[in-house]
């Protein structure tokens, strides 16, 4: 009956840390919208880092979930997005791609993490973010050429130290906790 109570009291526990994190990576990604440099069509901020963040320290499903929350709140008005900007164009214009991406580069980063190791997990969801990215914006610019000139290669070296900054702090972060954000791995 003991053992019965101490599972259940640690599903509860986990559940509650979950429910805490999911957000609390949904409000880290807006602030890092927040830190923006216009550069053009596409501004430089630190979602991505965030991106990563969330899929090196959250479960999958948390992290799909984390960034799909932060789409709904910038939907809904709730200025999350680049330069305290929200709304549903921001969804269906020509950086949207970019956006939808998010959940399914967080979810994959975090499912390929154990099994490939961060900086392939994080190259992957990186790849998932240029590609829709690029394929929204070129519909938009008419332009596939141009929409990789000036979405894409702009960013690269920048992303790449946003993946190794992401890295190094999910090490540090799981060194402290002695494992990962959930308990022990």
């Amino acid at each position: 009956m003991a053992n019965n109570y101490r599972y259940n009291a640690q599903n509860r526990s986990t559940r509650t840390l979950r429910l805490g994190l999911i957000p609390l990576f949904t409000a880290l990604t807006a602030a890092g919208a927040q830190i923006s440099v216009p550069i053009g069509s596409v501004p430089i901020t630190l979602q991505m880092l965030f991106v990563f963040l969330t899929g090196f320290l959250l479960e999958p499903i948390d992290a799909f979930v984390s960034m799909a929350l932060y789409l709904v709140l910038g939907a809904s008005g709730i200025p999350v997005f680049a330069n305290f900007s929200a709304g549903l164009s921001h969804l269906v214009g020509p950086t949207a791609g970019y956006l939808w991406a998010f959940p399914i580069a967080a979810l994959l980063i975090a499912n390929l993490r154990r099994k490939l190791g961060n900086i392939f997990a994080g190259f992957v969801g990186l790849s998932i973010v240029y590609f829709l990215g690029w394929l929204v914006l070129g519909m938009y610019l008419k332009n596939f050429s141009k929409a990789f000139l000036v979405g894409v290669v702009p960013f690269v070296l920048i992303d790449a130290i946003k993946l190794g900054l992401a890295i190094y702090a999910a090490q540090k972060v799981e060194k402290i906790l002695g494992g990962s954000v959930y308990g022990k791995a």
